[in-house]
């Protein structure tokens, strides 16, 4: 039989108090908003007792959001847990959340209380919460670092003042996964609880298994499980809220459970609490980080392309992504590659898919990523130069210049079969080069006209060069792409020269045409 988990979010408490994520109170309400379409079970809107803030924010969400369990925090004293209440009472569904600390290490150096002390307080505690609302949850701070007779006792006593939940914090995050289901499947057989008591469980990250340790306590029989989304909270963080939610759902063998959450909002909550608090998620975050559903390996990508199946063990539509991506980057293969040009428009022969690879590879070693922007400047590259006959090759160059010395430039290029090696000086870098190849292509050429764009964004950005180039009656247009403009110029220049010298350049007067600008080279 499946079991129904509950999922306690307390993203705005717990959450809340990591440092760089405060938010206002505005901000906490549109959260609030966001989780009840999202489907948890129980909010935990903040702890009252900590600033008028904060009570403010717990009164405005419990009055305001409909569906979802209100709760707020409370220590295990009469002003603290007044204070909740006030801030909670006029939820639809109000709860108390009230706690003390367990360990030896915290009863003696914290609370600086002896055992006895603290049952009692616990039980003065949760009877008051009781008396005041019908839902009281109680935790046992520092839970897995206590003695389990002690947690037996003081939950036994919990329950039977009045507790509806009761919480086994792994606060420090120091349990392992099968220390949890061990001490979750104890509690179970042996508190005294009223029938229909739930456990719940609470982990932090430190020690990266809080989400593994979660899963434990729930194959352990816990019922609710308290998390967070994007995993934020205390230090390390909490368990995340989407990798359990979907853990559970993609592996229900594993687990028989299932939750109320609507899977689908679980990217828009996810990226509305990057928004909020102004604090992204690393990118191979699982379910909702930037590479969870992307492919870059050559090898990933046709597998996906075949059956999605192959390297995808959930949809991402099923947690609100759009789509996965079939990211084009070094590792990435011909098959991606033809795809995604495909995909914009493009029919090329095997040929031309061969020639616009190889210029993608040597893009991918200067970029990290390539954009769609990029693919289209490469193809109208390979289209602009594949249909001029060669004359001239350009094999390499070297260009030195700067502010305080004349530019220079050196070129190695073939023409005819016939290797030349030239150099040459100039205004500029751009004018050094020109004359350079102009030298060893023994070319007689006036540069017209010369623009140069950026074809993407960012210091890795395409640059896209356009020439016109005039020599004797003939003019042409050339362009060449490269992350290094030089090059580009280079690119360029070579393909306005060999249409000129191959006789596909167009005749031209002596005068040049309206509205273009001649200029030399140092202009």
């Amino acid at each position: 039989m499946t079991r129904r988990i509950r999922i306690f979010d307390t993203t705005l408490r717990d959450g809340e108090q990591a440092p760089g994520f405060g938010m206002t109170a505005e901000a906490k309400l549109e959260v609030a908003r966001q989780l009840s379409k999202l489907g948890v079970d129980v909010i935990e809107a903040g702890f009252p007792a900590a600033s008028p803030g904060d009570f403010e924010a717990v009164r405005t969400i419990a009055e305001t959001i409909t569906g979802p369990t209100i709760a707020g925090l409370a220590r295990a004293n009469e002003d603290d847990i007044r204070r909740c209440y006030e801030a909670v009472k006029g939820a639809q569904k109000p709860r108390i959340h009230t706690f003390i600390a367990t360990s030896p290490i915290h009863m003696e150096y914290k609370l600086r209380k002896k055992p006895e002390e603290v049952v009692r307080a616990a039980r003065e505690a949760v009877a008051l919460a009781r008396s005041l609302g019908p839902e009281v949850e109680f935790s046992a701070e520092d839970a897995t670092r206590s003695d389990w007779n002690f947690l037996v006792q003081i939950f036994t006593v919990a329950a039977r003042a009045g507790a509806t939940i009761l919480n086994v914090p792994d606060t420090v995050g120091y349990t392992t996964p099968k220390e949890y289901y061990d001490l979750i499947r104890y509690l179970i057989e042996h508190v005294d609880a009223p029938e229909g008591v739930q456990f719940s469980v609470h982990c932090h990250n430190d020690l990266g298994l809080a989400v593994a340790n979660t899963l434990a306590a729930i194959e352990a029989g816990a019922t609710q499980v308290e998390c967070t989304i994007n995993g934020i909270g205390e230090r390390a963080g909490n368990a995340a809220l989407e990798e359990i939610v979907m853990a559970l759902r993609v592996r229900r063998d594993q687990w028989g459970a299932t939750t109320a959450i609507n899977t689908r909002e679980i990217y828009r909550t996810s990226r509305l609490l990057q928004s909020v608090t102004g604090i992204q998620v690393q990118p191979n975050k699982a379910i909702v980080g930037a590479n969870a559903f992307a492919h870059e390996s050559g090898i990933h990508q046709d597998g996906m392309l075949k059956h999605r199946d192959t390297y995808e063990i959930m949809k991402p539509e099923d947690v609100g992504v759009p789509e996965s991506s079939l990211v084009l980057g070094k590792h990435s293969g011909r098959a991606a590659f033809r795809a995604r040009l495909e995909h914009l428009g493009y029919q090329l022969t095997d040929a031309e898919i061969d020639s616009a690879f190889r210029r993608f590879k040597e893009l991918a070693d200067r970029k990290r990523t390539i954009t769609d922007h990029d693919l289209m400047a490469i193809v109208g590259d390979e289209q602009a130069h594949r249909t001029v006959t060669e004359v001239c090759r350009l094999e390499s160059f070297q260009v030195v210049a700067g502010n305080e010395r004349i530019a220079t430039a050196s070129v190695r290029l073939v023409r005819e079969g016939e290797v030349v090696q030239e150099a040459a000086s100039g205004d500029g870098p751009i004018s050094a080069l020109y004359h350079a190849i102009d030298r060893a292509a023994r070319f007689e050429g006036q540069l017209l006209d010369y623009r140069l764009n950026a074809v993407t964004e960012g210091e890795d950005a395409l640059g896209e060069v356009t020439v016109r180039v005039r020599a004797g009656d003939r003019v042409a247009s050339g362009r060449g792409t490269s992350t290094d403009v030089i090059e580009a110029s280079a690119r360029a220049y070579m393909n306005a020269m060999n249409k000129i010298l191959s006789g596909a350049a167009l005749a031209v007067s002596d005068d040049p045409a309206p509205g273009w600008q001649m200029r030399a080279y140092g202009d």
